[in-house]
């Protein structure tokens, strides 16, 4: 279910509103479709244009986005993960719903993915700028 394709509201779709449950099972089928007829399909729509020498690509869900970007771009790739405790999740508000929030969309990657750099997000904002000065030192010596 493309937002464009279906005169869905955008901005409505990127909260944790009532308005993005109501399509979410449906974007998720939809996003399927698209990887399993063209596994590569959103990763390269991610980069198209792209000039910059450094990229973030946010919210990969799966393990066949991460060996896309791994085989065409190899070393150069760092793969990061951002983790919360439940605890965490469920004071911003997130409910676990059966059938999407453990389907492969939101847990492809809990497995299988040896990431560079895990970040943890719990609250502490001191504890995170930390980790991420680290994270964008390490990168700045790499580039």
């Amino acid at each position: 279910l493309s937002p464009q394709e279906h005169g869905l509201d955008f901005q409505r779709l990127l909260d944790a509103s009532a308005y993005k449950e109501t399509f979410r099972q449906d974007m998720i089928r939809w996003g399927e479709e698209k990887r399993h007829a063209d596994p590569g399909f959103f990763c390269r729509a991610a980069v198209e244009g792209a000039v910059q020498p450094v990229w973030v690509v946010s919210d990969t869900r799966r393990l066949s986005d991460v060996e896309w970007f791994r085989d065409v771009y190899g070393d150069v790739v760092q793969t990061v993960r951002v983790v919360a405790a439940e605890e965490t999740r469920k004071r911003r508000n997130w409910v676990f719903v059966t059938g999407v929030d453990d389907a492969e969309s939101e847990c492809g990657l809990d497995q299988g993915v040896a990431f560079d750099w895990v970040i943890t997000n719990d609250g502490d904002e001191l504890a995170l700028g930390e980790q991420l000065e680290t994270l964008l030192q390490s990168l700045h010596r790499s580039l």
